[in-house]
């Protein structure tokens, strides 16, 4: 287990953008594979973004291709998610995750395969 703690939600209008940040306490940040998920009042969590050990492989959901980036500073323990040109759709809490398998090296979309998982941290887009 790693403790994972999530920062930088906010209210943003849409069409903004806000970075949010996830940091890890512990050591081997660099050997584990990253994700960010979100889940909407009433709704099932749902995959946004996820990127590999050393930050070479990503994946996003088609809802946030094009729009959001998902990148990694190891020696930081910080893994970010840039998310530009908000949505109302977009609101929702988020989390971070961390996937402890060495393979497959690409990162997953599957939130059964993380075993490690933030807090969340609000993000509201208003219309």
């Amino acid at each position: 287990q790693v403790q994972l703690v999530e920062s930088g939600g906010g209210l943003v209008q849409t069409g903004g953008s806000l970075r949010l940040s996830c940091s890890a306490s512990v050591r081997t940040f660099g050997t584990y594979k990253m994700g960010w998920f979100r889940q909407a009042p009433g709704k099932e969590r749902e995959f946004v973004a996820s990127i590999s050990r050393l930050g070479r492989s990503t994946a996003y959901a088609d809802s946030v291709k094009g729009r959001f980036t998902i990148s990694r500073d190891n020696a930081k323990n910080t893994v970010y998610l840039q998310m530009n040109s908000l949505k109302p759709e977009d609101t929702a809490v988020y989390l971070c995750a961390a996937d402890f398998s060495s393979l497959p090296i690409a990162p997953s979309a599957r939130a059964a395969d993380y075993s490690s998982w933030g807090q969340g941290t609000q993000v509201t887009v208003s219309s």
